[in-house]
């Protein structure tokens, strides 16, 4: 069956520990991946995906078992692991789970962090470059793009990518719900760790107005601060530049509180008691959790990201039951559109021989009735027009319905036969 066709191989994180997947990474040196792929024997459509938690290829392939196994040699050629050792660390599936299969990854359904979007984007790349590199026929182009459909879908019916999983972000989420809108806001960040640098990356993106770096090391403080268009000052400095920002970020690696309640006491009242944002990211502490007594102080650690971050992520898997549905449904309806492919040539010969007999028989009368005036001819000629299309009217409602792919099967080698299509035909 033509469904069956249909494959997608691959290693990912969840079946390959990354001592195996970056062994097969594929250098710009080798020789490009679709090039062999498409090279091999009952591949007629291919297209390449790698990543760094991922190596897939979607294929079309005529002897679907062959291809799987010629492509997971190729895919592990150089890790000298056994054939059973290949087997166990790579995924293979085929026909209807293949195309489910497909539509997880796009919509990201299968990545470490569910609803992450970057995995779309990849997926899309490796499809422009398998369909210009002309590895693409008519069955590929249509599930690659009806995978990308499926993920905007799940997208726009589902909240599986609305809420932030990692810490930084979780960190401008919250500043979003102090402040509302982030656009003109000044940050100060304290220590130069890489949690508070994207942190800061993600605020800049939000629109703030100005960043200043604080950090034991100077030099390091103006490294950072030039890669925000910032500003750097000493590590003693902290407390008066908080008269003039709205977000604090701290990260250094001090042993001992960094900021006390009764070093922002003055400063709140200087500050007229605008609201400030204080996250402090580092372990053990930086900021006193007393500063939280404070009017218009917002304080949050490390714990309280993270509980955001889990509750987000918890979010996120209920949201994916509905995504999965959603997968389940497309998988279906795609399904369908390959199995209409292949009864399409059987209803064409169906309506050919109707057409012929129609048109034979329609010739012989008209040749015995010469008198019949020209309404009449006509009149008799859309009787057997509909007889026709009344009689091929439920074989081919026949031929389209649901079945499993043994009844489908059938189905057409009955209807072939009970209509003689392989009649003087070499099927």
């Amino acid at each position: 069956m033509l469904v069956d066709s249909i494959v997608t191989l691959g290693v990912n994180h969840k079946t390959a520990p990354v001592a195996v997947r970056e062994k097969l990474a594929f250098s710009g040196e080798c020789e490009s991946p679709l090039v062999r792929l498409s090279g091999l024997d009952g591949c007629d459509e291919c297209c390449f995906l790698s990543t760094c938690n991922r190596v897939e290829v979607v294929m079309i392939s005529r002897t679907p078992q062959e291809s799987i196994a010629a492509v997971r040699k190729i895919l592990f050629e150089k890790t000298n692991l056994t054939k059973e050792e290949t087997e166990k660390y790579s995924y293979a599936h085929q026909g209807k789970e293949a195309i489910n299969h497909l539509f997880r990854v796009a919509s990201s359904l299968d990545s470490m962090i569910v609803g992450e979007p970057q995995i779309l984007g990849q997926l899309k790349q490796a499809y422009r470059e398998a369909s210009e590199s002309k590895n693409t026929g008519i069955i590929l182009n249509k599930l690659m793009h009806k995978a990308f459909s499926v993920a905007k879908r799940i997208r726009t019916e589902t909240k599986i990518g609305s809420s932030a999983v990692s810490i930084s972000y979780a960190a401008v989420e919250l500043a979003k719900k102090i402040f509302g809108n982030l656009k003109g806001k000044r940050v100060l960040l304290v220590g130069a760790g890489e949690m508070a640098e994207l942190a800061a990356e993600h605020l800049i993106n939000q629109g703030v107005a100005g960043v200043v770096v604080a950090n034991r090391t100077f030099e390091r403080a103006v490294k950072l601060a030039r890669k925000f268009n910032g500003t750097a000052v000493a590590l003693e400095e902290i407390v008066g530049q908080l008269e003039d920002v709205d977000i604090l970020i701290s990260s250094t690696g001090a042993t001992e509180l960094i900021l006390n309640k009764n070093d922002l006491k003055p400063i709140m009242r200087q500050r007229k008691n605008r609201p400030l944002f204080l996250i402090d990211i580092a372990v053990p502490r930086d900021l006193d959790p007393k500063l939280n007594e404070l009017d218009n102080i917002y304080l949050y650690d490390i714990d309280d990201l993270t509980n955001v971050v889990e509750i987000n992520k918890s979010e996120r898997d209920k949201e994916a039951a509905t995504a999965e549905r959603i997968v389940k449904e497309e998988t279906l309806k795609f399904r369908q559109w390959v199995e209409s492919l292949e009864v399409a040539p059987t209803i064409v010969e169906l309506r050919k021989k109707a057409e012929e007999i129609r048109t034979a028989e329609l010739e012989k009368t008209f040749a015995q009735l010469k008198d019949l005036s020209t309404n009449d001819k006509k009149a008799i000629e859309i009787m057997a027009n509909a007889l026709a299309n009344k009689l091929l009217h439920d074989p081919i409602l026949f031929l389209k319905s649901e079945a499993s792919p043994e009844d489908k099967q059938n189905k057409l080698d009955l209807i072939r036969e009970m209509f003689g299509l392989d009649k003087n035909s070499s099927r």
